[in-house]
């Protein structure tokens, strides 16, 4: 037997800190006031394949199927177009609505380092709010959760309005718009040259395929021919914003101003060095229609995005059947696998419960409920198992690093105290099931990591 390519089972320490790091989401989440929501894993195919929602690049990684039925459906290649149709089939949730998802979406995509076929994704989202405050507070959200996990990160944004009146204004037709702005997306991975290429195979008028490669690179027209992958790392600042505005005369368009108000926000806030304008970033979704965004690894030792986002005001409209309607929603999501791969040995779990009880003798049940009394106080507790010798239980427990033992026999089951042994000095202590509660809870002073 063998797991399907891109899919994996978890256990054992791996699943301690994929727990360890949801609990820490989950936590700075809430206390922005989002609350939980689950939606549902398999969806009607023209949910997830119509124009407005996912684009035509990730339907091709869509897994379908059909009922016995014979009803055509599709695993959820993301957790956004799932939530933008229940808003749509409840259109009197009061709002603004912030909300939580941890849940698993499927894309029949390559499989590398990081990114799986069936994976965990972390989104929050937040609908009814137009102004920037609502971007600015997600990518603040995303800097606490980030810190809270020891990343340091580089949050890097862009808006899609403010990018179609660039590309425009440089010569790409209105219609070819979309296409290249997929295209400048891929700038990071493919190289600039390649992104050329693609434009001009796209059907871009050359000239302005020149222009918007000159842009990027932050050379002359007429250097662009020699220019490097290396020459993009000009573009990813404030100053290329004001570069572009400048030559295109482009300053006051509506996306301008969308920047310049976000911009303002992020400096007020204090994010202004970790938040980074770059005009080559896109997001690979077409249901954007505002600000992107995308969280990086600032070492640079892990090159993939670790999550991002972005408004999309367009799809709740058009999936309520009113596309004239707008629904001002902006979300973010957490890549738990990428996120995984940079924490996999830096956290520090225990390797087992800090208390075991073992039953000595015929002391089983007097050992139950002792374990019951310690997991009542908060206590994580493993019973070891009944018959087993002493000393082979002793080992196991010290082989596992446990802190604490508590051995139960029938002499301590008939005066109602425990015997505490503390594995690093081998002391041992008769008490009372009160008193042992209390000194461990003192020696451990109970860290988050000991809780269930």
């Amino acid at each position: 037997m063998q797991n399907v390519k891109g899919t994996t089972d978890y256990y054992g320490k791996e699943q301690a800190i994929r727990s360890r790091i949801r609990s820490l989401m989950q936590e700075v989440f809430e206390r922005y006031d989002y609350d939980s929501m689950e939606t549902a894993v398999l969806n009607e195919l023209p949910l997830l394949t119509a124009k407005y929602s996912g684009g035509g690049e990730i339907v091709q990684e869509m897994y379908r199927l059909n009922d016995r039925g014979e009803r055509q459906l599709g695993l959820r290649y993301d957790l956004t177009v799932p939530f933008a149709k229940v808003i749509a089939m409840q259109p009197g949730l009061p709002l603004p609505m912030r909300r939580y998802e941890f849940g698993k979406v499927f894309r029949d995509g390559p499989v590398k380092r990081g990114r799986m076929r069936e994976f965990m994704q972390c989104d929050v989202d937040v609908v009814g709010i137009r102004g920037p405050e609502a971007e600015a507070e997600l990518m603040q959200l995303a800097a606490d959760v980030f810190g809270k996990l020891g990343i340091d990160v580089t949050l890097r944004w862009n808006n899609r309005r403010f990018l179609s009146e660039w590309l425009q204004a440089a010569g790409v037709s209105a219609e070819l718009a979309a296409d290249a702005m997929l295209t400048i997306d891929k700038l990071a991975k493919a190289g600039i040259n390649a992104v050329h290429s693609e434009l001009l195979a796209k059907g871009v008028d050359p000239g302005a395929a020149q222009s918007v490669i000159a842009d990027l690179s932050g050379t002359d027209a007429a250097e662009t021919a020699d220019a490097t992958d290396a020459a993009v790392d000009g573009g990813a600042s404030v100053s290329a914003f004001e570069r572009l505005c400048g030559k295109y005369g482009i300053g006051m368009c509506p996306g301008a101003q969308e920047v310049r108000s976000l911009q303002a926000l992020l400096a007020a806030i204090g994010l202004e060095e970790q938040c980074l304008f770059d005009p080559s970033l896109t997001r690979g979704l077409s249901f954007y229609t505002g600000t992107v965004y995308e969280a990086f690894d600032a070492s640079g030792s892990y090159a993939s995005s670790l999550g991002g986002g972005g408004r999309y005001d367009a799809i709740i409209g058009q999936l309520a059947g009113i596309p004239d309607t707008e629904y001002a929603t902006v979300g973010l999501s957490f890549g738990l696998e990428p996120i995984m791969e940079l924490l996999r040995d830096r956290m520090d779990l225990p390797a087992a419960a800090p208390v075991t009880v073992i039953p000595v003798g015929s002391a089983t049940a007097e050992a139950l409920r002792t374990a019951a009394a310690l997991r009542s106080s908060g206590i994580r507790t493993r019973l070891a198992p009944a018959g087993r010798k002493l000393r082979k239980a002793l080992a196991s427990a010290s082989a596992d690093g446990t802190p604490f033992v508590i051995l139960v026999g029938e002499d301590e089951a008939a005066s109602g105290t425990v015997r505490l042994k503390e594995m690093a000095s081998m002391n041992e202590s008769v008490l009372d099931i009160e008193e042992t509660i209390y000194k461990i809870e003192r020696s451990l002073r109970l860290p988050f990591r000991y809780y269930l």
